[in-house]
């Protein structure tokens, strides 16, 4: 085992304790590994591209293990060490660092008193990579050698049957999914870009994305495109070509930096700009992004970083940092490295040709403070906090472990943990149950997933006047057990790399307003939709409406669609037009018909008025003034008694006029024959107690015929909402559409029996005829109401009852002025005429 191990030459830092920690930090951002052809000893893989924040994650493990020992309340009488390594952002060196950590190195160095040997750790911060991590936590997990993350965010390593040892300080990736989700709810962005590395931190963390934004129902992705690795010009040129020809003004990134480099040289070189960035925590806080030529393309970005924190006490430390240029070994070599870099020397023995070209040689003694490195710059500790609080939970776990009363143990026997005999798995039952909080007030603690308490702060890149770039916090995202989720955003803070200085539009299709519905459109994601206008009768009264809905039966939609307004009421008024012509129409029949009463009143004693019966003639004079007068019953709004008494009304009347009309022809036709031979017996039928008698039984039976109908199926007011969609039609329904027919057909049988009777006797001497104009009286009434039917039937609503009411008032005129006329005539204008002498001499004449 030891031969295999002299192969693995890694860079890294050690410190002896009586229990030691590993850590696998990112301190070189490159690796080049030689080809393995098996056919020789493959040589060591090298790294180069220091990575100074790295290195200063790194350096915080010492720092908080440092702490840690000084203070004694703390694991008292337990000193801790370290080993970390450097795992150069490449797999094989990372796992081969791990297993080196968990199985202990070739060199010595002292472990206590008596033993003297190369420990192995008892537990591993790190890896920063979800890639990483997955691998090392499958195999660390079958010995339960726990292993706490402080920047792997993949979902994946919340699952404890694959990584039951697994724990992190950072919240999982599934957070940060939601916690982008809320942001773009927050803007109203509903129609965005995705773009993921191609690793095991990308791919699920796009798959979790997918999944909740299709659960949530807020939003929909224009395109997903995957980041090669390495410069791929071509995959990289379409992928930037896809960003520039959507509509999507919204891109989200979940990429490690190095993965970014060159896209954004992709995106500089088609000049793609008006894109609003939204960051993962993996590249938010990425410095090489942040100079002044990037801006016009990067300004304003919005992303989730890992919260901020303080760590008191660390400048100091990372300034007392020096070399040890006297043990410059591969699992020693990281301080010297770092030092290399940062003061551009190299210590004895240099390289070959380093002095001769100028090259500076390191004495050890340089000051990091008169050099600028960010080395030094602890004003924005993120990745540096979550190293601290996992070395704390580490040494917590542990405390509480050594704090174990024998018998009273959680493991085996009831027994208890021992410093000289731990093991990692007893740890691991511990960091399941830690909880502290931090000297910054944070409470760090793992769920049943060996997730901390999620919290994300919320990034801007402030642009400065002079072009710098300011990284400014404008929120948080946290979860709670009180309030769950929770965003806060301070937005008047925000920089907005637009010229509105305001948030863009990135959505599909604009939002539907109320009184439209959404209608998708086919082949494209929900959220691209058509806005279709509600159809009649219909409304929605909210934004992005998927239905309209149908309003109550009194209602009817308002024009825009968006409410539902009282349906207009449509009856014949008084206070419109047509009412108040048919209205006017019957009162100038009425009046008229007593002005021809008041003639012949005033007359009543000539010839012409006395002729065939005058009692008949006042009789229907005033059944015409009846009839004109009920059709006012058919204007206004239909009531129960209106609606019973307009047709009673118009029955009766009508039938009092055609049965005066029918006995007056027949007392013509009874007069002639009785002027005949042997004609004399006739008019004793025809007296004025029988024509009276005649009259009052006709009438009777059409009172008879209303007053079954109207107990049997009375007419009734109704609201009728088949005629049109948008009104409500006032009108009174028949009840008996038999009982309407026999009203209607016993008139129209007397008066085609008049007309029959006064066509018989139209052709008898002037002296005693008045059945010319009977004749032509019934004429027009016969005409007027044969067209009623068809017209009445096929007019809807209120114009029925103006039909029903201009045939009432155009038969009743036609019966005055045909009546009434010539004899208005004679007695007004040649009265003359008006004598018994001029009226036999008419008839002798004839």
């Amino acid at each position: 085992m030891a031969s295999s191990q002299e192969q693995f030459h890694l860079n890294g830092m050690h410190k002896a304790g009586d229990v030691v920690l590993g850590g696998l930090f990112e301190m070189h951002f490159f690796s080049v590994f030689p080809d393995l052809s098996f056919t020789s000893e493959p040589q060591q893989p090298t790294c180069h591209g220091f990575d100074t924040p790295g290195f200063r994650n790194a350096m915080t493990m010492a720092f908080a293990i440092d702490e840690i020992n000084r203070n004694s309340k703390l694991l008292p009488n337990v000193t801790l060490g370290y080993r970390f390594y450097d795992n150069c952002v490449k797999l094989g060196i990372g796992f081969r660092a791990a297993l080196s950590l968990v199985s202990g190195q070739d060199e010595q160095f002292i472990l206590d008193e008596t033993c003297v040997g190369t420990p192995s750790v008892l537990g591993i911060v790190g890896d920063a990579s979800s890639t990483h991590s997955i691998a090392i936590s499958s195999v660390l997990g079958l010995y339960r050698v726990p292993m706490v993350s402080y920047f792997a965010t993949c979902s994946c390593l919340s699952n404890r049957q694959k990584y039951p040892s697994f724990f992190r300080t950072i919240p999982s990736d599934a957070f940060q999914v939601r916690a982008m989700i809320q942001i773009l709810n927050r803007f109203g962005w509903t129609w965005t870009g995705l773009l993921i590395s191609d690793d095991d931190y990308g791919l699920h963390a796009a798959r979790s994305f997918q999944t909740d934004y299709a659960q949530s129902g807020d939003g929909c992705l224009a395109y997903l495109e995957v980041l090669p690795w390495g410069n791929n010009q071509a995959e990289l040129k379409r992928i930037v070509d896809v960003m520039r020809k959507s509509t999507a003004r919204v891109v989200i990134v979940f990429a490690h930096e190095s993965h970014m480099i060159n896209l954004i040289e992709e995106v500089v070189r088609q000049n793609v700009t008006g894109l609003q960035w939204i960051a993962s925590e993996a590249w938010i806080a990425a410095t090489m992004f942040q100079t002044p030529h990037l801006m016009p393309y990067l300004a304003g970005t919005l992303g989730i970083a890992i919260h901020r924190g303080e760590i008191p006490g660390l400048r100091e430390f990372l300034l007392q940092l020096r070399p040890d240029h006297h043990n410059n070994s591969y699992g020693n070599s990281m301080v010297n490295l770092f030092w290399e870099y940062t003061f551009e020397c190299r210590f004895a023995p240099p390289p070959a040709g380093w002095v001769e070209a100028g090259g500076a040689l390191c004495t050890g003694q340089e000051d990091l403070e008169d050099v600028e490195t960010e080395f030094l710059d602890i004003s924005n500790l993120r990745p540096e906090y979550n190293v601290y609080k996992a070395v704390y939970a580490l040494a917590y776990a542990l405390d509480d472990m050594l704090q174990c009363e024998p018998g009273r143990g959680p493991f085996s026997g009831h027994s208890c943990g021992d410093v000289h005999t731990l093991e990692p798995w007893q740890l691991v039952h511990y960091l399941e149950k830690v909880e502290f909080t931090t000297s910054f007030g944070d409470q760090v603690s793992f769920d049943e997933n060996g997730d901390a308490l999620p919290i994300y702060d919320i990034m801007n890149w402030l642009q400065l006047p002079d072009g710098r770039t300011k990284l400014q916090k404008v929120g948080e995202i946290k979860r709670s057990a009180l309030k769950g989720e929770e965003l806060t955003i301070d937005e008047d803070k925000i920089f907005w790399n637009f010229e509105s200085k305001k948030p863009p539009r990135s959505v599909c299709s604009e939002n539907c307003p109320p009184g439209t519905r959404m209608a998708r459109k086919k082949g494209q994601p929900v959220c691209c939709f058509h806005c279709i206008p509600c159809s009649e009768g219909k409304i929605s009264n909210e934004t992005d409406s998927l239905e309209c809905t149908s309003c109550p039966e009194d209602f009817w939609s308002s024009p825009q669609r968006d409410h539902c307004v009282p349906k207009k009421t449509e009856f014949l008024s008084y206070n419109e037009p047509l009412g108040i012509c048919l209205t006017a129409i019957s009162l100038l029949g009425t009046c008229i018909c007593a002005v021809v009463l008041s003639i012949f009143i005033c007359h009543r004693g000539t010839p012409i008025v006395r002729a065939n019966n005058s009692e008949l003639s006042f009789q229907i004079l005033l059944s015409l003034k009846l009839c004109f007068l009920c059709s006012l019953l058919f204007i206004g709004r239909p009531r129960l008694w209106t609606c019973q008494l307009r047709h009673a009304a118009f029955g009766i009347s009508f039938v009092l006029c055609v049965s005066c009309i029918l006995v007056k022809t027949m007392v013509v036709l009874a007069v002639f024959k009785a002027s005949k031979p042997g004609g004399g017996s006739t008019l004793k039928w025809f007296g004025v107690l029988q024509q009276r008698g005649t009259v009052m039984v006709l009438t009777s039976i059409q009172a008879a015929i209303c007053t079954t109908w109207i107990i049997s199926a009375s007419p009734t007011p109704h609201k009728n909402t088949k005629y049109y969609n948008d009104k409500i039609v006032y009108e009174c329904i028949v009840g008996s559409t038999v009982g309407f027919a026999v009203l209607l057909g016993y008139i129209g049988s007397l008066a085609i029996l008049s007309f029959l009777i006064a066509f018989i006797a139209r052709n008898l001497p002037d002296s005693f005829n008045e059945a010319k104009l009977i004749t032509f009286s019934m004429l027009i009434f016969c005409a007027v109401w044969v067209a009623f039917v068809p017209a009445y039937i096929s007019s809807p609503g209120k114009y029925a009852d103006a039909v029903e009411v201009f045939a009432i008032l155009a038969s009743s005129f036609g019966l005055l002025v045909a009546l009434f006329g010539p004899k208005c005539y004679i007695i007004l204008l040649r009265p003359e005429r008006n004598t018994k002498k001029a009226i036999m001499g008419r008839g002798i004449r004839t």
